[in-house]
């Protein structure tokens, strides 16, 4: 039936969505792992940073499968409120999440990615959101995401039309960061988590939690959440250490890491 992997690199996460036979669609066990497996990054001291992709390379994720999932939530026997944790709504994972897309990225699998920070992808990857054209609508926070991601007409051709688009239309409509040969993504997402886990840990968190906690208030009030955010990060262990480092031209070694 196929599950959700969580290996470790050192401080890096991979979860790997491992049902390839069936282009990675998510049984209703699925989605539970993957919420467990955010939930580990996020409670997990020695993780800093998580890389989320498929097994195989044919697919990232097709969504919810069609045999099972989907039937499940049409007859009433399920609440897609419970693929909150999946959909990392509600979430208070302050940690960075690679999106790593080896394929096709398809409705809930799409709507997974939007959930992450960085997204790269292979030149062979494919997005949609076909959800309309079988008479339901692609509510795993998409509803809610993409309109704030990326421009408006984009989002609304993607979610009415449910078009297929190539890698690199993703790129040019804001979906994914960066797109690379298929030989080559996992490396650089990699290089990207090595980055990561090289910056302040207090700060990375800080920046997450603002984003999270300011992109819905109205500007005033953001402005002001974002002072005591920021007063907060630039009085922290981290921040000394790193300005002692940058004065003195060294390199930091920031108090979060041992933490």
């Amino acid at each position: 039936m196929g599950g959700v992997r969580l290996d470790r690199s050192g401080a890096t996460a991979v979860i790997t969505i491992d049902r390839p036979a069936k282009l990675n669609a998510l049984t209703l066990a699925m989605y539970d792992q993957l919420g467990e497996a955010f939930a580990e990054v996020r409670d997990d001291p020695r993780i800093g940073v998580a890389i989320l992709t498929g097994a195989g390379d044919r697919a990232f994720c097709v969504g919810a499968d069609l045999g099972e999932s989907i039937p499940a939530l049409a007859d009433g026997r399920f609440d897609i409120s419970e693929w909150d944790d999946a959909h990392q709504k509600h979430t208070r994972l302050d940690k960075p999440v690679i999106g790593a897309v080896n394929g096709l990225c398809l409705g809930g699998g799409f709507e997974i990615l939007l959930s992450t920070d960085i997204r790269i992808a292979a030149e062979h990857a494919g997005f949609a959101l076909p959800e309309t054209g079988v008479g339901v609508v692609p509510a795993g926070g998409t509803l809610s995401r993409l309109v704030r991601q990326i421009p408006y007409a984009f989002a609304m051709d993607l979610m009415l039309r449910g078009g297929r688009i190539d890698a690199a239309t993703a790129l040019r409509y804001g979906v994914v960061n960066r797109v690379v040969p298929a030989t080559e993504l996992m490396d650089t997402a990699h290089d990207v988590a090595d980055e990561l886990l090289t910056k302040s840990r207090t700060a990375v968190a800080a920046v997450k939690r603002a984003v999270r906690e300011l992109s819905d208030l109205p500007l005033e009030q953001a402005f002001r959440r974002e002072a005591v955010l920021g007063q907060e990060a630039f009085t922290s262990e981290d921040a000394r250490e790193g300005l002692a480092a940058f004065a003195a031209r060294t390199p930091p070694v920031f108090p979060s890491h041992d933490s």
